[in-house]
Order: C-alpha cells, then structure tokens, then sequence
C-alpha cells in the first residue's frame, strides 16, 4: 500500500521535450533491456533512473554517467542479469551495487537502501524497498529525483523546482548529513557552482567551515576523485568568482598553490579548458619550480603515466627559460618525449599567458599532425654495414650518432657517421 500511495503522490509529469530526452537516452542506449529484465522479474520489481543523469536531463546537460535504481536486492539483479544474458560486474555488493554493460555503456544499479551507522567515511546501510527512505539518505534535493523509463518522475523533496530556482538544499540537517560524509562539503561545492542562482546561506557557510577537519579521516584517492567531478564540470571556471568556494578549495587542498590560474586565464584558454584533460589542469595548479609537485605526487595516487606527465612538465620549466620557445627544441621534445608531452607543454604555457599568444598558438597548429621523426640507423646496420661488434661501444657509437642527428634537425650524411664511428 505504502509503493502505491508513493506512486500516486509524488510521480510527477515531466515537460515534453524532458520526456524527449529521456526516450532518446533510451533508444541510444538499451537501458530499456535492464528496465524490461528487473520489471519482469516479479511483480513488485521496480527500477528507476536516479541522481547525475535524471538531474542533467532536467537541466539540458550531457549525460555522462546511468544510474539506476531499483528495489530488489543485488542478489535478485543479480539473478535477473544473468537470466536475460546482460554481462554485469560486482562494484560494490556490500553496498548494493552491480554495474551492467550494454553497447559498450555502463549502468550503475544500486538497490535502494538506508544507512543504519556512519562515520564521516563511509556508511553502513540495509536494503529497503521504500523509494522514499532511500530517497531522504541522499545528499542534496537536487539529487534526489527519480525517473521512470519516459520521463516521470518520483521527486519527494522537490528537487526538480529546487533546480529551476538555482537552489543547492541539504536534505534533512545539513550538518548532521556533513558529518555522514565530509565529501559532501566538496559535492555541494560542485554543486553551488554549476546549479545555484543564489548566495550561500550564512548557516551552510558556518557549518561547513566547523567541519573542515572531517578531511583527515577521507583517502586522498575519494579526495582527488571528488575534486576531478568538479574539475571536469561546466561549472568549474566559477569558482574564480565564488570567494567562498575559492577558500575551502585551497583550504582541503593546499597543494593546488596555483589554483589562481583560473582568475586570469585569457580568452582563448577559457574557450579550450573543456578540450583538456585532468591531469593537464592539475599540472596548471601545483607546477610552481618547489618541490610541490613531488609532494602531490607523494599525498596522491596517481598513475605511472600521469606521474611521468607531470614531472616533465615540472623538470622543463624547473631547468630551462620557458619563455623561450622554438621549432628547433620542440621537434626535440616531440622525438625524445612523445606528442602528448609536446602539446602539454605549448598548452601549459598558453594557458598561463595572461594574453593570448599567436606564435604559440601557430606552434600548436603546426605541431598537430606532426610525428617524431625515425632514427635512419639502427644497431644492426652499425653492426652489419660499419662491422661493429655487439657490446658497449657498439651503443656509445649509436648514441653518438643519434645526438648528432638531432641536433642537425634530424639529418646527418654519411660522411658524418663514418667520422663519429672511427672516432
């Protein structure tokens, strides 16, 4: 009786092209087949979209990443996926998430839930089948609205109303639902800055600024995740402008000493941040000739290659005058060091230019089909040719050569390599 009484009070219609968007989500996608899979199961399966892209739809945005839920518990969806032959991947059974993949996307399918214990880390939680109770654990009102397959929604804490008036509501006691995760402090950040037509209310302002040292009991990885979402987002140039924001950023991560970039970017840079990536606009934040960068890389889990990109960038404009800049050194670059670390080096010094710089912007153009040249000999032909033998001397004479023909712009005669071999 409750599902029923839920359904006929808080489903709303939702506008004509919102429900366009929603169908076209679903004729992209195949989401209709997990939607057909959990409704058939039983009579009382029930699944719904939920958060990010309910919110993003409703707002005219891109969708990125499908969630969904649904009250069966993760053992009968589960069941259901394997039944109608959806390859699934376990996420997070202990929390009641199992990820399906269909034409190559991935639809998160959390079974609604309560938490029964949290710490400001995590949360320990029981299944429900109330959409309602699920609905009230949830953060803000903005995410809290559900829909069905053609765009009807289930929003018990006006979310969709909170939305079109720019509003970022805590549900329930915003410091008792801080206290649950301090993540949330930087979710509402995100959220404040791509949503809100207002000014921060003075109590969240308080409570939020009471509640800073929660930040020592989250992992740097939840950390650096929760602030690539913000980064990423459309909203992230805001932050410029919200002196609030701009405070509890720097103060949760204080090794971003050159988050001021985004205050004096010039205007090609504002129209391009979008095209870069997340390690790129990291490198913009911590590079500043300190050893900073190695304690990021220290506090921080990062990737291998993510590491090697960083430190390039860092060790360049540690050693060298970066406003120095010619074809000759940046065709070294692109042989030594690859295409993606060439253009993270035009780019880093584009995007610290308070004004737009052409002949950086040409050594871009100019560089992007470009590919690092072929070294002419190998050790076989020094072998073969020249009758070197293999050992030591073999690779001091190849070296020799190769640093030759790099700096004669990648070309060295013959009468040049015989000179550096009898030498």
């Amino acid at each position: 009786m409750m599902e029923i009484l839920n359904k006929i009070f808080f489903r709303s219609n939702n506008l004509k092209d919102i429900n366009a968007e929603f169908l076209e989500l679903k004729r992209k996608t195949g989401v209709e087949q997990i939607f057909n899979a959990i409704e058939n199961y039983s009579e009382k399966g029930e699944i719904r979209y939920v958060g990010g892209c309910v919110r993003k739809i409703l707002q005219k945005q891109k969708v990125n990443d499908i969630d969904l839920a649904t009250n069966l518990i993760p053992e009968e969806v589960i069941e259901v996926l394997k039944k109608n032959k959806i390859k699934y991947y376990e996420t997070g059974l202990k929390h009641g998430t199992v990820t399906a993949l269909i034409n190559n996307y991935k639809f998160e399918i959390t079974s609604l839930r309560k938490d029964v214990k949290t710490d400001g880390r995590h949360a320990d939680v029981v299944f429900t089948n109330d959409w309602k109770e699920d609905a009230s654990r949830r953060d803000f009102s903005i995410n809290s609205i559900y829909s069905d397959l053609r765009g009807n929604l289930f929003d018990p804490f006006n979310g969709k109303k909170d939305l079109e008036n720019g509003i970022v509501n805590f549900i329930g006691n915003p410091e008792k639902r801080i206290r649950e995760d301090y993540l949330r402090i930087l979710r509402y950040i995100r959220f404040f800055l791509n949503y809100s037509k207002l000014k921060h209310d003075e109590n969240v302002i308080k409570i939020i600024k009471m509640n800073l040292d929660g930040f020592s009991k989250i992992s740097s990885d939840r950390l650096l995740d929760e602030f690539k979402k913000l980064l990423i987002s459309d909203g992230f140039l805001n932050l410029a402008n919200d002196e609030f924001c701009y405070e509890i950023i720097n103060l949760i991560f204080p090794q971003f000493k050159n988050i001021s970039f985004i205050k004096s970017l010039n205007k090609y840079a504002k129209e391009k941040i979008k095209n870069v990536d997340f390690i790129f606009l990291i490198s913009l934040m911590i590079i500043d000739g300190s050893d900073n960068v190695e304690y990021f890389i220290y506090k921080f889990n990062i990737s291998k290659k993510d590491k090697k990109r960083i430190l390039f960038l860092n060790d360049y404009f540690k050693n060298k005058n970066s406003k120095i800049f010619n074809t000759k050194d940046l065709w070294k670059v692109l042989y030594f060091n690859g295409k993606e670390s060439l253009t993270d080096l035009i780019n880093f010094q584009i995007f610290k230019s308070k004004k737009i710089d052409k002949k950086l912007l040409n050594l871009l153009d100019f560089f992007k089909d470009k590919e690092a040249p072929l070294m002419p000999l190998r050790a076989i032909t020094l072998m073969t040719k020249y009758k070197i033998p293999e050992g030591k001397d073999l690779g001091l004479k190849l070296k020799k050569i190769e640093n030759k023909w790099v700096d004669n712009n990648f070309k060295i005669s013959e009468k040049e390599v015989q000179k550096l071999i009898n030498n």
